[in-house]
């Protein structure tokens, strides 16, 4: 099997793993960091608002089974990529929507995918497009913070309404129907 990577940033991780673990043709999600001027930050120094970075995930996926252009409909359909540094109560510049593209190819259909998402909302879309320099991993106890914590309440009422929406709008693409 070829793999590929994705690196996107859509306001927090947790939310954004969540769905794409349900996607058919993913085979791996990983909480992150990218985006920022420090080296090796931690989640505490992130959510400080001094390193610059995005929370992100890294999507390895099957492009044989599912497209880069998927992913990024389905990123523009389970955040709101037209606020800048906010995604409704979480407010800060790691919670910016960003694509971090590692390709020629994969920047060229970002932008495409980005002209078309910009049908569906009514103010400007302000996703920030950029080539990843470095990808940081988040600590462990973020990997499938959903699937292992859905009572905590952020998690049953951020979390829980956009993976339920991905799981209607992209039935066809989900790994269990």
């Amino acid at each position: 099997m070829t793999s590929e990577v994705a690196t996107l940033a859509g306001g927090c991780f947790w939310c954004l793993e969540a769905v794409y673990l349900d996607l058919r043709g993913v085979t791996k999600v990983k909480s992150g960091y990218a985006g920022g001027h420090v080296a090796n930050p931690t989640y505490e120094q992130v959510c400080g608002k001094q390193t610059g970075h995005a929370e992100v995930v890294q999507v390895t996926f099957d492009p044989s089974v599912i497209s880069y252009g998927d992913l990024l409909d389905v990123f523009f359909t389970i955040h709101d990529p037209t606020t800048k540094d906010r995604q409704g109560n979480d407010i800060g510049p790691q919670y910016r929507s960003a694509i971090f593209t590692h390709s020629t190819e994969q920047a060229q259909v970002a932008r495409e995918r980005l002209a078309a998402a910009q049908a569906h909302w009514d103010d400007p879309i302000v996703t920030e497009l950029q080539p990843l320099d470095k990808f940081w991993p988040a600590e462990n106890y973020h990997d499938n913070y959903f699937a292992r914590n859905p009572q905590n309440p952020y998690c049953a009422v951020v979390v829980a309404p956009k993976v339920s929406k991905a799981r209607k709008l992209f039935v066809e693409k989900l790994a269990r129907p």
